[in-house]
């Protein structure tokens, strides 16, 4: 992959060659990438990819009208030809009132070094060995018949951007990862489920061996699910699943539909919108981040904040473009690829856990539901209404009493932020991340 100084010289010439051409502003991205993933299936080999990725974007204005275009030749030829492409383009699309770059006293001048990239690329060999500790060890459970296969990968990539108003930066990112997906039980009572481990660096990967055992005995204990009946009782989300509902939030405090006005949360800045306690963090230079980044899409400056302070909201996400229709400053929350325009988007994202541990947040639930997993996406981003299919677990006096599947869980998001209490065992694994999650006076249709 190309040295910093090397993709931004080389952006920095595109960019003046469209402004030759005829843009008054451009600015451009260049992702590059190598990715490495190796595959089995009981014991038996899959697949070895090794995959490399270049991929620019260019964007160019002409008063008040932008246009996009994007490749994976950079030879003089085809950036002569992109160049003429897209300013064609931008003289033939309609206005965007809002379109434009940031002005130069808005861009970021210095960002922080960010831990976000294992310079150690593994061995074909590792890989192969941590896909087949996974699965070995998953076929070892008691009750597991058959493998859905395992899975090992690594990638590595670098981002540059460069933009006409003088912004130039540029950062890396890696990611490992092992996976496994077992099955258990027999004909029409058969059960699937998996687990998993992805890192930035491969020294912080769990021990393929404990990913497997998860995955089978996660199948195991989902055999003999039956159905319940409708009823109104408490939902408790496993921390795989609880995690969607940072998800709701993001949409509903995105900055593009709160400019349209389609979001359940647009009037509700500055207001509490969760129960008391309740924190939501993002921090886009958190060590070892899955989704760290340094700057935003457009050049602007990120920081550490608190999207939900003590259960009241305090920002939405914005992006140059959102934040001029709202008429506010953006939030450096842009994000982007190479075909599209920049749009708002967290990064390393978790609610804080709370104090009291899992056993304890369940111990006095007479009868209610703990849901390991969700199916749909039945959420209505400008009623806050919610409903989606989902398995788990009958509670009965705060113990697990046998498996459900087939269910369906509703309310709606207004109602869930302000009832749910969190537990102590947050774990960061995904980027966007939450404990343990109690929600009271949900409706769980069933039988």
């Amino acid at each position: 992959m190309a040295q910093d100084s090397d993709a931004l010289n080389f952006l920095n010439d595109l960019i003046g060659r469209a402004r030759r051409a005829g843009a008054e502003a451009a600015d451009a991205v260049l992702v590059e990438g190598v990715s490495v993933s190796q595959s089995q299936r009981l014991g038996k080999f899959q697949g070895l990819e090794r995959s490399e990725h270049y991929d620019l974007g260019l964007r160019v204005f002409i008063g008040k009208k932008q246009a996009i275009v994007s490749s994976n030749d950079r030879s003089a030829e085809a950036m002569d030809a992109l160049v003429t492409r897209v300013i064609a383009m931008a003289r033939a699309v309609p206005e965007d009132p809002y379109c434009g770059l940031a002005s130069p006293d808005q861009i970021a001048k210095t960002w922080p070094k960010l831990d976000s990239c294992d310079p150690e690329e593994p061995a074909v060999e590792t890989l192969i060995a941590r896909a087949a500790a996974a699965e070995d060890a998953a076929l070892a459970i008691k009750g597991v018949t058959n493998s859905g296969g395992a899975g090992a990968s690594w990638g590595r990539s670098h981002v540059a951007v460069a933009a006409s108003n003088g912004f130039a930066g540029a950062y890396s990112g890696s990611s490992h990862g092992v996976s496994v997906s077992v099955l258990a039980g027999k004909g029409t009572g058969m059960e699937r489920d998996y687990d998993y481990s992805s890192t930035v660096y491969g020294a912080d990967l769990k021990d393929p061996a404990e990913v497997g055992r998860s995955a089978g005995e996660r199948t195991v204990r989902r055999l003999h699910a039956r159905k319940v009946p409708t009823c109104q009782v408490p939902i408790v989300l496993d921390p795989r699943v609880s995690s969607s509902l940072l998800g709701h939030l993001c949409g509903a405090i995105n900055g593009v539909p709160v400019s349209r006005g389609t979001s359940f949360l647009k009037d509700r800045m500055g207001e509490r919108v969760f129960a008391p306690g309740i924190n939501v963090i993002e921090d886009p230079h958190r060590a070892r981040g899955l989704r760290s980044k340094p700057f935003d899409g457009e050049g602007i400056a990120n920081q550490r904040r608190a999207l939900i302070e003590d259960g009241v909201l305090t920002t939405w996400l914005l992006d140059l473009r959102s934040a001029r229709q709202l008429n506010l400053k953006t939030t450096g929350h842009a994000s982007r690829g190479t075909s599209s325009p920049p749009g708002p988007a967290p990064t390393n994202l978790w609610m804080e856990p709370g104090v009291v541990t899992p056993a304890e947040l369940i111990g006095d639930i007479t009868r209610g539901f703990y849901v390991t997993e969700m199916m749909g996406s039945g959420v209505n981003g400008l009623t806050g209404d919610y409903s989606r299919g989902a398995a788990g677990f009958w509670i009965v006096n705060g113990e697990f009493a046998f498996p459900v599947s087939e269910v369906t869980i509703a309310g709606n998001l207004k109602d869930m932020f302000m009832n749910l209490t969190v537990a102590s065992d947050l774990k960061f694994e995904t980027g966007m991340d939450a404990p343990t999650i109690r929600i009271d006076g949900m409706t769980l249709a069933g039988a």
